[in-house]
């Protein structure tokens, strides 16, 4: 499958390039960027052509990787579906439900397959870890934690991130612990939140198998107090997370869902995670960032 890819910053160039560069089943197409001499770097890097135009670019390929904020990313998407390239998408899928539907509507009217990168969705040890409590059902209750120090810690290179500064925690890891919880406990049929220090938000919802869940999300903790956890409760007793198995990083998560990404678009079965999925997601986080107090 012949994959471009738009977007230049730390995760394009940390996790989409490396991981298109090196899959077997891609030919990494070329690079577009916003800034003309980052995608210039980037390809280099890469052994690629650098695109100054990204209809070019959708134009030379099959399917396109977007590594772009949410706000950017959305339109680009349904140019690339509306000229009938594959999608491969970052969370969340826009920051406006309108936005994500749009999406969702472009890739179904232009017949495309499409995921969104929930990373523990593609993750070696979450994968079927999550598969299999879903399979076992009986769930009571839910907690998940996704505790960043992206402002606090001075060392992220995503705290210059413009649109995690005005979005927060809810938009930036929301999507992952909704990524776990979703499929695990049925849809989020009431929700709300309210938000702690910082850009905490505390997420509180009841979800379609008759489940309850609660998410605390930041990105301005305390270093010494980040962390990542999910606890189900119910009538296997108790299961947590596990840990991301050793060796298992972000790039190769990435190229299991371009693994996902060339199924779909050959069998024509729609993943898990493809767009309806991240639309829906994101009619969540709005419902939610609504209710906050």
């Amino acid at each position: 499958m012949r994959i471009g890819l738009l977007g230049t910053g730390p995760w394009a160039r940390s996790t989409h390039a490396p991981a298109l560069n090196a899959h077997p089943d891609v030919d990494f197409t070329g690079v577009w960027g916003r800034r003309p001499e980052a995608a210039a770097a980037l390809a280099e890097a890469c052994a690629v052509r650098a695109y100054d135009d990204p209809d070019a670019l959708i134009k030379d390929c099959d399917a396109v990787a977007i590594a772009l904020p949410p706000a950017v990313q959305a339109p680009f998407a349904v140019r690339a579906a509306e000229a009938g390239r594959h999608l491969l998408l970052d969370k969340p899928l826009a920051v406006t439900v309108e936005d994500a539907r749009r999406v969702a509507d472009a890739a179904a009217d232009n017949a495309v397959a499409s995921v969104v990168f929930f990373t523990m969705r593609f993750g070696a040890a979450t994968r079927p870890w999550i598969a299999e409590q879903a399979a076992a059902g009986g769930w009571f209750t839910a907690r998940a934690d996704w505790v960043a120090s992206v402002f606090t810690s001075g060392t992220s290179p995503y705290a210059a991130s413009p649109w995690r500064r005005e979005k927060g925690a809810l938009w930036d890891v929301g999507p992952h612990a909704l990524s776990v919880l979703l499929p695990i406990l049925g849809d989020a049929v009431d929700v709300h939140a309210v938000h702690g220090p910082g850009d905490t938000v505390h997420l509180a919802l009841r979800h379609a198998d008759g489940a309850s869940s609660t998410s605390t999300l930041s990105l301005t903790a305390p270093p010494a107090a980040a962390g990542v956890g999910v606890e189900l409760r119910g009538d296997s007793g108790v299961t947590t997370l596990p840990p991301r198995a050793g060796g298992d990083t972000q790039t190769a998560a990435f190229g299991r869902a371009v693994d996902a990404l060339i199924t779909a678009a050959r069998t024509g079965e729609p993943h898990t995670c493809d767009v309806r999925f991240g639309q829906r997601v994101v009619e969540i986080l709005a419902a939610a960032e609504r209710d906050a107090t």
